[in-house]
């Protein structure tokens, strides 16, 4: 397959240019326009990237609601006008997530990037693949988008900026996430990746962004995107999908329910992409657009990427066929070969003991 035409090679080398970008993208347009490019991207883009070129959302408002909002409360002063540089970041999101909606998720983010390169390097040594998790793992670990958006970007930077908790708990969910370990040593800089002792919650906040920054790493080898499942960024995209020009689109058919191809395909597992007859705009919370869907579906335009109501990509049999031998013969590249490979490679069992026999008669 042309690789030009292959959906998800060209996702790959754009989010390759974006990660490059967006982790050293101070080189290009200096310093001083990094830090004035946007305080508000849709993406986890770290502040502590000195080299970035820009940063995410999720820093102003940890700040706004600690220094602005939780002051506010705790003095007595007017609440809604603390909230009006949130408003403004928040206006700043908008106008750049409009453009492309959960897409800045599956074709942007530096550490969804990484996520899945983890993963390929993980099938690449052969080892075994988790390839959907059960319907019961998905329900348990859906609400905690909201759970990490809600009490980690504004529910505990208000209460320390209210004095109800510690000041060190002013911008909790930065001193955990992982994006801000993975730029700053992409780009050279070990200072972030230490424990620090000084406070109980500097103790438990380093300690938890070091062990989450590992375990993604370990669960990525088998498991696909597994910390964008609880990120809060795919939580504020789905408080704003509906505005997004970019939408995946279902035209349901009476085939299209039979093969569940395109929620195998699905690195975060939405099955209702799959089981939802009545829907057309299936771009459910936890959908990134990364259009894998729509490649595996071998349904005619069952499954469409539109963008302003316009067919960008769409589900065909032919490309299908031509993806699916595609991605058998990328899976088949292996590193370390597979025991099952292996085993193959091996001369069969009888001929194994005629050759010891003959051997044995030879030396005898």
């Amino acid at each position: 397959m042309n690789p030009l035409k292959n959906l998800s090679v060209l996702r790959k080398l754009t989010q390759l240019a974006s990660f490059v970008f967006l982790v050293y993208g101070s080189i290009w347009v200096g310093f001083y326009g990094a830090d004035k490019l946007s305080h508000a991207f849709p993406a986890l883009t770290c502040a502590y990237d000195a080299q970035t070129a820009d940063y995410c959302v999720l820093v102003p408002i940890q700040h706004q609601m600690a220094h602005r909002v939780g002051t506010a409360v705790s003095t007595g002063n007017d609440v809604l006008k603390a909230l009006l540089p949130t408003a403004l970041s928040l206006g700043t999101f908008l106008l750049l997530f409009v453009f492309l909606n959960k897409a800045f998720c599956g074709w942007i983010c530096p550490l969804g990037f990484f996520q899945e390169i983890t993963h390929l390097l993980g099938q690449k040594l052969g080892l075994k693949q988790v390839e959907t998790l059960k319907d019961g793992s998905v329900d348990r670990l859906r609400p905690w988008k909201w759970v990490t958006l809600g009490v980690l970007v504004f529910g505990l930077p208000v209460l320390a900026g209210a004095g109800v908790v510690a000041h060190d708990l002013g911008n909790p969910f930065c001193d955990i996430c992982p994006s801000r370990l993975l730029t700053t040593l992409a780009s050279g800089d070990t200072s972030q990746l230490f424990i620090d002792p000084t406070t109980p919650a500097k103790l438990i906040l380093s300690m938890t962004g070091t062990f989450l920054f590992g375990l993604m790493i370990a669960l990525g080898l088998t498991l696909r995107q597994p910390f964008c499942r609880v990120c809060p960024m795919l939580g504020l995209h789905a408080v704003f999908r509906k505005l997004g020009f970019a939408r995946l689109i279902k035209n349901g058919s009476a085939r299209c329910d039979k093969c569940g191809l395109c929620a195998k395909a699905c690195p975060m597992d939405i099955r209702e992409i799959h089981t939802d007859m009545t829907r057309r705009d299936v771009t459910f919370p936890d959908c990134t657009l990364c259009g894998r869907c729509v490649e595996f579906c071998p349904d005619s335009d069952v499954l469409q990427l539109r963008y302003l109501g316009l067919p960008l990509f769409r589900s065909s049999p032919a490309y299908f066929k031509t993806r699916k031998k595609a991605q058998g013969e990328w899976e088949a590249i292996r590193f370390i070969p597979s025991p099952t490979a292996q085993a193959a490679k091996r001369p069969p069992a009888q001929e194994q003991t005629g050759a010891q026999t003959q051997a044995k008669g030879v030396e005898e």
